[in-house]
């Protein structure tokens, strides 16, 4: 069973559950990413990668994080809440974010298409915006990098 409180209100220990739902989905046969979205210390949305088992191209950790938590707090903006994400989220994702309003992502592992890096580093830092995002990276990233890899490896055998 995945917690969905967090004894310490850590960058790193929230990651950790967003890791479990990422070798949830890896179970499953899915892209292993998963997605915990934070509010007052309480998990409000959870999300793994399921476009494969959903044949739903905007299935990512992610979105379905973002879902949730609106459900739960019946309100699609998400103010004052931290996303915390294994990979670093992709244009569609980026967009979600934006408009949901979070006040911080985290995310573990780099995307290493340098063409995603410049697009996500120019849609979420965009000062154009009218709220600021706060952004930390490589949080748990050797162990998000490892898993991703060895998935990905696994499939090309």
């Amino acid at each position: 069973m995945i917690k969905k409180k967090c004894e310490s209100d850590t960058d790193q220990n929230w990651m950790k559950i967003a890791f479990q739902y990422a070798c949830y989905a890896q179970k499953k046969g899915e892209i292993p990413v998963g997605a915990v979205l934070v509010f007052k210390k309480r998990i409000i949305g959870i999300g793994w990668n399921s476009s494969i088992s959903t044949n739903d191209p905007t299935a990512h950790a992610e979105i379905i994080a973002l879902r949730k938590a609106g459900k739960n707090l019946k309100n699609y903006r998400l103010n004052n809440a931290t996303l915390y994400v294994t990979l670093q989220p992709c244009m569609m994702c980026c967009g979600a974010i934006i408009h949901s309003r979070i006040k911080k992502l985290v995310f573990g592992a780099n995307c290493h298409n340098s063409n995603k890096i410049d697009s996500f580093e120019k849609i979420l830092l965009n000062l154009k915006y009218n709220y600021k995002l706060i952004i930390k990276k490589n949080i748990m990233q050797n162990e998000c990098s490892k898993l991703l890899k060895n998935f990905f490896k696994y499939k090309r055998m």
